[in-house]
């Protein structure tokens, strides 16, 4: 029982200061944002940008990456499982770049894809940076990790 704590306490830990914040809440709204345009504009960034890459079982997928979109969006404006709900946004990012960027470097040069490749490159960075800081102190991560240290 005691390695279930200490692997779930390394999960929800993070620096204990409020410098991951605005992170967490940039990431949380773009990615809440971009999940919810999916059902209301299915055909210019779900299903339908979905069978313009060229992916089979657009509707599924779409529906599938919005979902994950919207509920990681959520728990990291509360700081849930930060480490974690990252992780299957970093997926979406990186399927994102290999599908639609390195395309548009090779037929389109470098500024092109730069360009249109910004908001991927933000949201990356600002992933990666959640990943290794977590939460921060404002966070249902730092309540659940005072809870736990409590109980010991």
């Amino acid at each position: 029982m005691k390695t279930i704590y200490n692997f779930f306490s390394l999960i929800i830990g993070s620096s204990n200061d409020y410098k991951s914040l605005i992170p967490r809440l940039i990431v949380g709204l773009v990615f809440l944002s971009e999940g919810i345009q999916k059902f209301l504009f299915p055909d210019l960034v779900g299903a339908g940008r979905f069978t313009k890459i060229g992916f089979e079982n657009a509707e599924f997928l779409a529906t599938f990456v919005a979902t994950f979109e919207i509920i990681c969006g959520i728990m990291l404006l509360f700081g849930l499982i930060t480490r974690l709900s990252s992780l299957p946004l970093l997926i979406i990012m990186a399927t994102a770049i290999v599908t639609t960027k390195i395309p548009k470097l090779i037929n389109d040069r470098f500024w092109t894809m730069a360009h249109d490749s910004r908001t991927d490159f933000a949201m990356t960075l600002l992933l990666i940076y959640l990943i290794i800081y977590g939460a921060g102190k404002l966070s249902m991560d730092s309540v659940i990790r005072k809870n736990i240290r409590n109980a010991e």
